[in-house]
């Protein structure tokens, strides 16, 4: 399967939630350079189920990903005319791959450049990203945003082959192990 980068966005530290477009992104084997989901290791919480919060854990959460395709169904369910990626605080919008969020954990994005992400699971939805939409667009949708992107929020990834990523770039989904 092969999709193409559409745009990309860093999460600059802080409190803010969204993320805010970029013409590139770097990466290293900590995640994207300046975004604040980078570095080796993170803190537990609610997102870490089984776990308990305050644990140090290895970062696998580095790099956030979505699909248009499947942005656009949440939008639908929102009843929004489109949804875009940086409320989503996303770093990655994908087109091409429309079950992006079905992936299983360990499969990989490849992509032309020579970026390799593996993937780490379902970026679940949650009540800060639905505050962020309801903001804005005016609509109020913190009540209905959980269940509308449930499956279909996108991915995390961490970074195991580091680079540069550039909109249009094409990316190759790779299962489990190197084919």
């Amino acid at each position: 399967m092969n999709g193409r980068v559409v745009r990309l966005a860093l999460c600059a530290p802080g409190r803010v939630v969204a993320s805010q477009p970029v013409q590139e992104l770097t990466l290293t084997a900590h995640g994207i350079v300046g975004d604040r989901h980078a570095g080796p290791t993170l803190i537990s919480g609610p997102r870490q189920k089984g776990v308990a919060r305050g644990t140090v854990l290895p970062n696998t959460r580095q790099v956030s990903l979505v699909s248009r395709e499947e942005s656009a169904h949440v939008a639908h369910a929102l009843s929004l005319p489109s949804l875009d990626f940086t409320w989503l605080a996303a770093n990655v919008e994908l087109e091409g791959i429309p079950a992006l969020t079905s992936l299983p954990s360990g499969h990989r994005l490849v992509f032309e450049g020579g970026v390799t992400l593996k993937l780490e699971g379902e970026n679940e939805p949650c009540r800060k990203v639905a505050n962020v939409i309801a903001a804005s667009t005016g609509v109020a949708v913190q009540s209905s945003f959980v269940k509308a992107a449930w499956r279909r929020r996108g991915v995390v990834a961490w970074v195991e082959t580091g680079g540069t990523i550039r909109p249009g770039e094409l990316v190759r989904v790779e299962t489990g192990g190197r084919e």
